[in-house]
């Protein structure tokens, strides 16, 4: 147990053996992100307590859940599509390799893993650097804090997007199963470099990315765009010119230059796309309608490709916080509700492979509309208790017929809550349609 749990630990830190994570088969390969659920949440507790031992309020609930909520809709959307980036791959390493690599030699493994690094620098500045990119990509910055729940503040499209960007390590002789074993690691490790507890690493801040290179690239501040894309290695960025370091005498200001004002995780995921095509097509010309698509975010006729940046907004501390708030009672409710979409996002992840498509799509489209229900009651939209009290009802009569963790007690607890819970907000939306009603007889 000790050393599984060490092993997991290790994880996080690219401290594992080549040996024991080199794999001739694709469905071999373990879903190490998932694998490290309960370590993600160890570390969350752990840092908060840390934080609060400091005095300082640098963790606040709603932003927490924000950026949970994100991350449970990365890996639920990502179980469904899970290897869809990497189609292809198989086949052009079939017939194209030029190099034929034994899948379990250390230098397979490490070739993989700089390849890897090295696509996901280069995958990651395009991210920032192409407007369409960074419509999904936006997501991941729109934090106001910067903490380890922001590292799960993942998009669920970035990953389409990096379709084909891997392939050329096909030629090389890369295994997939290499491939796929690296992206966990490489995912995994950028976990642990989005705190302000660690402060320096000495002489790793030349070689690795840490913390302290990550917040200088979470900055909205002008001098800390488009800086520190790596993943692992800081190295990159030092070799093609985006590395900068960060600076002890002037505060960061986390979050995006124009802060969305929204704790809805499904909302951030989609947001800016809007803003994208409405700029696209305000544009004069058809040539100025594809470089609003695939020219910097913050490019306009007649600029550099990725805009001038002696006319982008100068961010600088202090900058007020969203911070929208719920009573305790209801932060409490949203909180132990946000337990059983953790539970259920485990169970749709462990039986995927079972599932039929209609099922799938069920727990799917649940789990998507309780993330996106609890940003709503954050951010006070008015149909917000209607649409909980219809969904806790679905899980009731769902649930009544088929036990959703095959566990009696837990199932049965869940199903009381969700019952409870239906009472609670049908009383909540009678006083929602009543006052709409007498809003309408006013006007």
């Amino acid at each position: 147990m000790a050393s599984s749990l060490l092993a997991r630990l290790g994880t996080f830190f690219y401290l594992v053996h080549p040996n024991t994570t080199s794999f001739e088969k694709a469905e071999d390969v373990p879903n190490y992100p998932n694998e490290a659920v309960p370590l993600f949440i160890a570390f969350l507790v752990l840092e908060w307590i840390i934080t609060k031992l400091k005095s300082k309020d640098d963790i606040r609930t709603n932003d927490m859940l924000t950026s949970l909520g994100n991350g449970v809709i990365h890996q639920v959307t990502g179980a469904a599509i899970r290897g869809t980036t990497l189609i292809g791959y198989e086949w052009v390493y079939n017939k194209y390799r030029l190099i034929d690599l034994d899948w379990n030699s250390p230098v397979t493994w490490f070739l993989a893993a700089l390849g890897v690094d090295l696509g996901y620098y280069w995958f990651h500045r395009a991210s920032h650097e192409v407007n369409i990119l960074w419509g999904s990509h936006q997501t991941h910055h729109s934090s106001e804090y910067y903490n380890l729940s922001t590292a799960l503040r993942q998009s669920t499209f970035s990953r389409y997007f990096s379709f084909g960007l891997y392939h050329p390590l096909a030629l090389l002789g890369v295994p997939l199963p290499a491939i796929l074993v690296h992206q966990h690691f490489n995912l995994l490790y950028q976990f642990w470099i989005h705190t302000e507890v660690v402060k320096n690493c000495g002489p790793l801040e030349w070689i690795f990315n840490t913390p302290s290179h990550h917040r200088v690239h979470h900055g909205a501040n002008k001098w800390c765009l488009d800086k520190n894309y790596a993943g692992v290695l800081i190295i990159w960025d030092r070799m093609f010119g985006t590395f900068e370091p960060e600076r002890p005498d002037e505060k960061i200001v986390y979050g995006l230059v124009s802060q969305p004002q929204s704790l809805n995780a499904v909302w951030l995921q989609v947001f800016y796309f809007r803003a994208i095509f409405e700029k696209a097509l305000s544009m004069p010309s058809w040539g100025d309608t594809l470089r609003a698509l695939f020219y910097g975010p913050g490019w306009v006729p007649g600029a550099p490709r990725l805009g001038d940046p002696s006319t982008f907004p100068d961010v600088k501390a202090p900058r007020p916080k969203y911070n929208a708030q719920l009573p305790l009672w209801h932060e409490v409710y949203v909180v132990v509700h946000f337990g059983a979409i953790v539970v259920m996002q485990q169970v749709f992840i462990s039986k995927f492979a079972t599932f039929s498509w209609y099922m799938a799509l069920v727990f799917l489209v649940f789990i998507l509309l309780s993330v996106g229900i609890i940003g709503a009651m954050y951010d006070g939209w008015w149909w917000a208790p209607l649409v909980e009290a219809a969904r806790c009802a679905c899980y009731v009569a769902y649930a009544r017929s088929y036990p959703v963790t095959a566990i009696p007690v837990v199932d049965c607890a869940i199903l009381g809550y969700f019952a409870l819970s239906t009472l609670l907000w049908a009383s909540q939306s009678m006083s929602v349609i009543q006052a709409t009603a007498k809003e309408a007889k006013l006007k």
